[in-house]
């Protein structure tokens, strides 16, 4: 008969991560503490939890694990705990009591890893059925850092409106600290004044220019063409090609990279641009062929796999962070209506998946939270960072 493992008890050292988030509650009957409120919140969504319904039932049939882990003098908290401890925290503070920690998490990966110069991305993601339309409450769209090499959501920060993005982003840079970095964000971001605060910050960006920047892709794109016609003699250009076969498809990307020009007007009002450069993407699906054509703004010095590696790495938010929370956390179909809550949730979620990257087990994302639902030990592993 195979030994039953232990429960490794380490949850202490992740409890100092939340001293400094000050509890909303009224002292009336305040039964519970915050932190371990906060904890069985953080655990029960590992586990599969999708809502404080959800969250109280999983606390419940783990009663015996929490009494032992966390400071319960009352013994576990019923649902509306959860919930109106998540409806009364701000969620500007809930995230902030998390820095600590995804910054040895930070350090920690970009250590395993051998990443030098990390790539995070910006990207905005809504919540399609979080809106209640009674009382004039739209769905959730919201703004987050990815580090993609690293699996770490580093911060997200809600706006009313997808076009509310360029006044979030700035805010979103401020509360994460980017110091030698790689800033990638889709055409909406790329603006004059969140490349300065980039560079600013000592950080690099990688932007996506599109029409919102009519005369500055004008000038790049009349460039670039006249470039093409002499296949970019003399100008110190750099290519680099990749190819790559799977999913029933046959994907060519063609990367160029080259000095930015100094005479184009346009170019001057971006602070630090030192390049510019497009990624020309061939697919073959079905036996037909598509072609994309992406410029790019970059301050990056000429080194064309390093702004391959930037272009490519953008999509990593939308293929491992944003495709997750979607299919494996249901995310999308969330229906979670409270303004706070449904935020705070929202960080919840992307930070228990930075956690789940974390492990080094092989298995799925989905495989690890199930594993979280079924062994207290992968639990407690997977939240205290232990692997033995």
């Amino acid at each position: 008969m195979a030994k039953k493992r232990k429960v490794s008890f380490e949850i202490d050292e992740i409890l100092p991560y939340f001293d400094a988030l000050e509890d909303p509650r009224s002292t009336i009957n305040r039964l519970h503490p915050l932190v371990s409120v906060v904890v069985i919140s953080l655990m029960a969504v590992l586990a599969g939890a999708s809502g404080p319904t959800a969250i109280a039932r999983w606390a419940n049939m783990k009663e015996e694990l929490l009494l032992k882990l966390l400071a319960l003098p009352n013994g576990i908290p019923q649902k509306d705990v959860y919930r109106r401890v998540l409806s009364l925290l701000k969620p500007e503070a809930f995230q902030a009591c998390f820095t600590a920690w995804l910054s040895s998490l930070r350090a920690k990966a970009a250590e395993t890893g051998g990443v030098e110069q990390p790539i995070l991305a910006v990207d905005g993601k809504t919540l399609r059925r979080s809106h209640d339309a009674k009382n004039g409450l739209g769905p959730l769209h919201s703004v987050g850092i990815w580090a993609t090499e690293l699996g770490l959501s580093l911060g997200q920060k809600a706006t009313q409106e997808k076009s509310n993005e360029i006044t979030a982003i700035p805010e979103l840079l401020r509360q994460v600290d980017i110091r030698g970095a790689i800033i990638t964000i889709d055409a909406m971001g790329t603006q004059t004044a969140i490349a300065k605060q980039i560079v600013d910050q000592g950080a690099d960006y990688v932007l996506a220019l599109k029409g919102n920047q009519e005369s500055t892709l004008q000038e790049v794109s009349d460039q670039i063409d006249r470039m093409v016609e002499n296949d970019f003699a003399d100008v110190g250009a750099r290519r680099y090609t990749t190819k790559e076969k799977g999913h029933g498809r046959e994907e060519e990307r063609l990367y160029v990279q080259l000095p930015a020009p100094t005479d184009l007007p346009a170019l001057r009002r971006w602070a630090g641009l030192k390049t510019i450069g497009i990624a020309v993407s061939t697919c073959l699906r079905a036996g037909k062929h598509t072609t994309e054509l992406r410029y790019y703004l970059s301050s990056l010095e000429m080194g064309v796999k390093n702004f391959a590696r930037a272009v490519r790495g953008h999509w990593g938010i939308e293929n491992s962070c944003h495709w997750t929370l979607d299919f494996t956390y249901r995310e999308d179909e969330s229906r979670i209506r409270d303004k706070h809550v449904r935020e705070n949730f929202a960080w919840l979620n992307r930070f228990t998946l930075s956690l789940l990257k974390q492990h080094p087990d092989k298995n799925s994302i989905v495989m690890k939270r199930r594993s979280c639902g079924w062994s207290d030990h992968f639990l407690t592993q997977v939240v205290t960072g232990a692997t033995v």
